[in-house]
Order: C-alpha cells, then structure tokens, then sequence
C-alpha cells in the first residue's frame, strides 16, 4: 500500500511531467509558421549581403524569392529601416533571416506584417531594452573580439582575427576574399538597442555554431532557449552560412514550411 509520503511524491511528479508536457506542446505550437516563398536576409558586422550567396542559390533552386539586405551598420534604427524598406517589397509571407549582430535588425524589423517567421544564425537575439553588452558579459570573452580595430568611429576586424577567429574553418583563399569585402560599421551602431522583440511572438529558428570564436556558444544557446526556438546546432565556424550552407538551408526552409 502507497504511504502517505510516497503518494504525495506521486502527484507532485505527475504535475511537473504535465508542465513541461505543457510547455513543451506550447514551444512546439511556437515554431508551426505559415507557408512562405520570400526569404529576406540580413547581414552583421564584418561581412556585406554578399555573404548569403552560397545560401541564396540553394533556396532559389527550390523556388525560393530571396533578397540580401545591404545593412548600412551606421545606427540601429537606420539598419532597422533598411531592412523594412525590403520587407514592404515582399509579396506574402516572409521568412527573415540575419547573421550575427543581423539578429539585432532581425528581432525589431521582424515586427514587419510580412514576417511570417524569424531565423537566427549565430546571431544576436536580445529582450526589449537589453544591454547586449552586459549579457555577452556573462560568457567567456570570445577571441574575435580582441580583433576589432577602430578608425575613428569606424570599426572593422583585422585581416589575423578575421581568418583564424570569424572564418576558421574556411578554406583561408576564401575567407580572404570575405575579408577583403567586408563592410566597416559605425560605433554608435553598437549602443542600439531592441524596443519590441518579434521572437516573442512569431515562429523563431535558431543555428548554434559550436565552433564559433565570435560569439560564445553557450550564449547562443541561452537566447535560443530563451525564445524557445526550433534550434539546430552545427560544427562550424561564426560563418556557417558559408561553410555549412546546406544546414542553414534547410533550417530555413523548415522556417518557411517547406518540406527540405
């Protein structure tokens, strides 16, 4: 017979397997979006919209509409609005994709009616008013950060960090072709910060970079948890969407309900 202590063992277990029952039928709910044809990309610091070509041509091989924002990198709303200006060019349900400090644009352009669904890859993903800064605080200091080199106000990553620290596991003739593109960004683009969060109410896919020296993995992990995301994780660089296309591909197209 069941004693008193057991039984009451019982019913608290069974209460706490419905919740996370619950909460885990809530987070999947979360990540149903609807169908869509238009993916809208999003660059971050260190690279252009150039970036996301090898991503690009496998989605327009499945009939995929896809368009590479030319961030500005000069202020936050400024990059916010560019990203708008394309969103307002789509035709139907879009899937908004960013890279990086990409995510900052992401989370608050992707209030846009048009967006059906938001994709981090190893991006920023901050909370209405939150201090990035304070937050990477937390983790271990990545090495790529001690790159960063200033002219002025305009910011750029050293030609050494670029290639061992932002593109480690690219062929180097490749990450010196992306290195010789990259795009300066401005530093009071870095003191912006999110008013309205979209990942707190539209479909939310996150792309971990286990290998990533940009920005920490478990940082990563801790805002795609927090967003409760469909979240992969991939044995690359920060640049997984040049070195493992195919993946970040396919989470995209999940995004967009189409079938990979």
């Amino acid at each position: 017979m069941m004693n008193r202590r057991h039984f009451s063992a019982s019913i608290a277990a069974g209460a706490v397997a419905s919740l996370v029952a619950s909460r885990g039928a809530a987070a999947a709910d979360a990540v149903r979006p609807s169908a869509a044809r238009n993916i809208v990309f999003v660059h971050g610091l260190f690279a252009d919209g150039s970036c996301w070509s090898d991503v690009i041509a496998r989605l327009q091989a499945r009939g995929m509409n896809a368009t590479s924002v030319q961030n500005p990198l000069t202020t936050l709303p400024e990059a916010v609005a560019a990203a708008q200006r394309v969103l307002a060019r789509q035709q139907g349900p879009t899937v908004l994709v960013g890279h990086s400090f990409g995510g900052m644009i992401v989370t608050e352009a992707g209030m846009h009616p048009n967006v059906s669904a938001l994709v981090y890859v190893a991006a920023r993903a901050p909370d209405a008013q939150e201090d990035y800064g304070a937050l990477a605080g937390t983790y271990p200091t990545p090495p790529a950060s001690a790159g960063i080199v200033f002219d002025g106000d305009e910011g750029r990553l050293s030609e050494q960090a670029f290639l061992r620290d932002f593109a480690g596991d690219l062929p180097e003739a490749r990450a010196k072709v992306l290195y010789a593109v990259q795009q300066p960004f401005s530093r009071p683009l870095l003191a912006g910060r999110v008013t309205q969060p979209a990942w707190r109410s539209k479909p939310s896919f996150y792309a971990v970079s286990t290998q990533d020296r940009t920005i920490n993995p478990d940082l990563q992990r801790f805002m795609a948890a927090r967003m409760k995301a469909r979240t992969i994780e991939v044995a690359a660089s920060h640049l997984s969407l040049v070195s493992r296309p195919d993946d970040i591909a396919g989470l995209i197209l999940e995004a967009a309900g189409q079938a990979a």
